[in-house]
């Protein structure tokens, strides 16, 4: 008999998930303290994490898996328009410059992990991610545009779901589809664990970025200090 995993995902998280808002990482972007080079770094962890995801998750749909299959919605995928914006900030000849940073490594390596042993864990990174984007992303999109000071949507493709014109209708569509999976209540609280798990890969992705917005802070406040006591000592 199915079992509700869409409120025992959303209960179960929500420690997790305002433990990851509290990082300082995301509390300085929700505030607009966005430093372009961290966030360019933050694209490009995306991109290794959502690359894997979606390539597993689109291996385990063309196989028929029972339950993964149910799940795999295109429309969400991401790597398309990470690989705009990684274009955008890093130029055409990205895919050379760049390798993901210790903490997405680790994360990529968990999603490849469980898709080998255990593919129904694969859900609690699905939900962590997609359902978090598609809800917060034109929030972050206009913080991310009014930080960095950007015009039109260049470089802020990944908040965009083109293929999905009611954010609503999906998510209720969405909840209703995990609640529907053939799965019982032992694999769904594997799947909340593992989700819990999501939040804190992406935690410490998060961490790692937040040394990186420390140190940007640090400079330009350094800058300022400077110019201000060079302009002080010629009055």
């Amino acid at each position: 008999m199915p079992v509700a995993l869409a409120s025992q995902l959303r209960e179960g998280t929500k420690k997790a998930h305002t433990m990851a808002e509290n990082t300082g990482f995301v509390s300085c972007f929700l505030k607009g303290v966005v430093d372009k080079s961290s966030y360019r770094t933050l694209i490009a962890d995306l991109f290794f994490v959502y690359s894997a995801m979606e390539d597993e998750i689109g291996r385990l749909c063309s196989e028929g898996h029972p339950v993964i299959s149910l799940i795999g919605y295109s429309e969400l995928n991401r790597r398309e328009s990470l690989q705009q914006d990684l274009a955008f900030y890093f130029g055409n000849d990205w895919a050379n410059r760049l390798s993901p940073t210790p903490s997405a490594k680790a994360y990529v390596e968990r999603i490849h992990k469980v898709a080998k042993d255990m593919p129904e864990l694969l859900i609690g990174h699905h939900y962590t991610r997609y359902i978090g984007d598609l809800s917060g992303g034109q929030m972050l999109k206009k913080i991310a545009k009014q930080a960095m000071n950007l015009s039109g949507n260049d470089g802020l493709k990944f908040y965009e779901f083109e293929r999905i014109p009611n954010e609503k209708a999906f998510k209720t569509n969405y909840s209703a589809t995990l609640n529907s999976l053939p799965i019982n209540q032992s694999m769904a609280d594997l799947i909340v664990e593992e989700a819990n798990k999501a939040f804190q890969y992406n935690m410490e992705v998060f961490k790692e970025l937040e040394g990186n917005l420390i140190a940007a802070i640090g400079i330009v406040l350094f800058r300022f200090l400077t110019r201000r006591k060079l302009k002080g000592s010629t009055e």
